[in-house]
């Protein structure tokens, strides 16, 4: 009998992509929902400054992160868990890498079209996506808060159900992801 070392936790690097992204997730979108309802001031051309690091920073994090997921995969879902929860689970995974692209994406080239450039923490200009055009500003403006606000309700869902296994299924679906949570199990082959 042979026996193998399966890991049953989320790499230490994965973790730290994860609890970044989302808290910069949540702080950026915060920020966002904020900044739009504020008079024009110098604090909310900071706030949409801010806001629009805080995009590339996701943006740049988001590529880190699924590279690091190719090199290593997600531990297996409990064995327990229906096929119809595994195919949601990863249909929605997918559906968040989507967005973590998506949202930083449509919000740069509406700013591009916008024609205010992203000169990234002050410091880096950052080069335009698109022309600058009131037109396709216009267009393109909806599209970065229908995403935006899909991925919240999306991270919203990931959570509810991060929650439901902890609390109600009673398996290790969320403690993998945990900080503290660290160990390999064995299974017999």
């Amino acid at each position: 009998m042979k026996v193998a070392q399966i890991n049953s936790t989320y790499t230490g690097i994965a973790k730290v992509f994860h609890w970044l992204l989302a808290l910069m997730i949540v702080v950026s979108f915060s920020v966002g929902l904020y900044m739009v309802d504020q008079p024009f001031s110098p604090q909310r051309l900071k706030l949409y400054n801010w806001h629009k690091w805080a995009g590339v920073v996701i943006l740049v994090l988001s590529a880190l992160r699924l590279l690091w997921r190719f090199h290593r995969p997600a531990p297996a879902l409990p064995a327990t868990m229906p096929a119809w929860q595994k195919g949601a689970s990863n249909m929605t995974h997918i559906f968040l890498y989507v967005l973590f692209f998506a949202v930083p994406l449509t919000g740069w080239a509406y700013s591009s079209a916008a024609g205010f450039s992203i000169v990234w923490f002050g410091v880096l200009p950052l080069p335009d996506l698109v022309l600058k055009n009131r037109e396709l500003a216009e267009f393109l403006k909806p599209f970065h808060w229908i995403t935006a606000y899909t991925l919240a309700a999306l991270v919203v869902v990931h959570t509810a159900a991060a929650l439901k296994h902890h609390f109600i299924e009673r398996d290790d679906v969320l403690q993998r992801m945990l900080p503290a949570f660290s160990g390999p199990t064995t299974k017999l082959h």
